[in-house]
């Protein structure tokens, strides 16, 4: 039998060589010894399958980038962003770490990120849905509901995704629902999109709560990132009876240690667009409120959040990775070395993912679920995964993260050694 080699560009060659990137890599090598797999099924999993680059010059010359990590499962699925910070890179690494996620909660998929580099907050309308077609219209070579689904992430939302299927569609020649995900309701978006992956945030910690013998009603929280994710998170804890003690956002942060008015907040947010000028708890800096006395951190807002730098000085007992990459490898050692535990965003913030499958299974079907349906699975597939995860760090004695990215890659790479290399 003829010897397989795999040919990769030279490392300081890659353009997606950024911190992110490699920092999804090093979490990759070092699940590595605990996942017995061939070398080469690792050399194939530690690159992208594919990279898109285009420019959109539509009134400025904007980048647009598409990364699908593997396909050894199904389709690639993930977010579209649009922000000027965005890079080959990130979009590389949130590709990967969005490959593992699928794999661990059993989903059909592969990871893939998107990226539009631009300041959405400086567009119009008008503006946006010109980017958003022409974006849509360059990728048609590589999207597809069997090739590649995009959802909404940082800067986008339903309407970005209302005009991308349209955008697609019309080249198709009729209505494809299912080329993207977390879409209006009235284009055949699901119920309970919108709240997946704060309230999977929240049943998650609820999970753990339960095996470290805690009651997460009695628990003090703090919750950093108030939107789509730490909002509904935050009010989710709330009606848990939790006390949420402190949230914030880009304005900044609220405290109060006898507990905040979380439906007042989110109302205050809503009518205002943030908590700026919210008066109902101390001003804190979002520096501060990470290291504020609490049982449970959520973190909900950007990567690179608890670093080597302040891991020394968070006084949680208990970490849950609501935002992709919010701990630095060197955050991650330390809180380790202090016996914090820290619930993996892999593992953490997949019920995004998971109802964005239920929704491109819905439009498949052309058969819709109740919103408590959806809830009832996702409870489901999360506390199978949790539980998965849990027994192997337990079973191998490594950390909740080490036991996420293991269950995935083992996925992933028995599927990659049944298939094969074609030809």
């Amino acid at each position: 039998m003829a010897e397989v080699q795999e040919v990769s560009p030279g490392r300081g060659e890659l353009e997606w060589e950024t911190p992110l990137y490699r920092t999804a890599l090093a979490q990759f090598e070092q699940a590595l010894p605990h996942a017995d797999i061939e070398d080469f099924v690792a050399e194939r999993l530690r690159y992208p399958e594919r990279a898109l680059v285009v420019s959109v010059p539509v009134h400025l010359d904007s980048g647009k980038l598409r990364v699908q990590h593997s396909s050894v499962l199904g389709p690639t699925k993930g977010g579209v962003r649009y922000d000027m910070e965005v890079t080959l890179g990130e979009c590389a690494a949130l590709a990967m770490w969005m490959t593992w996620k699928c794999a661990l909660l059993r989903l059909p998929y592969g990871g893939a990120k998107g990226g539009l580099r631009c300041s959405p907050k400086d567009l119009s309308p008008a503006e946006l849905q010109k980017l958003t077609r022409r974006f849509t219209a360059e990728l048609l070579p590589i999207i597809g509901p069997q090739a590649d689904i995009p959802a909404p992430d940082m800067a986008t939302n339903e309407q970005t995704m209302a005009w991308m299927m349209d955008t697609y569609s019309m080249q198709a020649g009729h209505a494809v629902p299912e080329i993207v995900t977390g879409k209006p309701i009235a284009l055949g978006g699901s119920l309970f999109r919108h709240e997946a992956t704060g309230a999977g945030v929240v049943m998650v910690i609820a999970r753990a709560c339960q095996r470290l013998g805690w009651r997460l009603g009695e628990q003090r929280c703090v919750v950093q990132g108030f939107g789509n994710v730490g909002g509904v998170a935050a009010g989710e804890l709330h009606d848990q009876g939790a006390k949420v003690v402190a949230v914030s956002d880009l304005s900044g942060g609220v405290h109060d240690e006898r507990g905040l008015d979380i439906p007042a907040l989110r109302s205050f947010a809503e009518e205002h667009g943030s908590l700026a000028g919210y008066e109902g708890g101390e001003r804190v800096t979002n520096e501060e409120l990470l290291e504020l006395p609490c049982d449970i951190l959520a973190l909900a807002a950007r990567e690179d959040q608890v670093t080597g730098e302040n891991a020394g000085r968070i006084k949680a007992k208990l970490i849950a990775e609501g935002a992709n990459g919010p701990t630095s490898l060197e955050g991650d050692a330390i809180l380790a070395d202090r016996g914090i535990v820290v619930l993996p965003d892999v593992l953490t913030n997949a019920g995004g993912v998971t109802v964005s499958y239920f929704e491109w299974v819905q439009d498949l079907g052309r058969l819709f679920w109740s919103r408590a349906e959806i809830r009832a699975k996702l409870a489901d597939q999360l506390g199978d995964a949790f539980d998965r995860v849990w027994r192997l760090a337990d079973e191998q004695g490594i950390s909740l993260r080490s036991a996420a990215l293991v269950s995935g890659i083992r996925e992933v790479a028995g599927a990659l050694t049944s298939r094969g290399i074609y030809p």
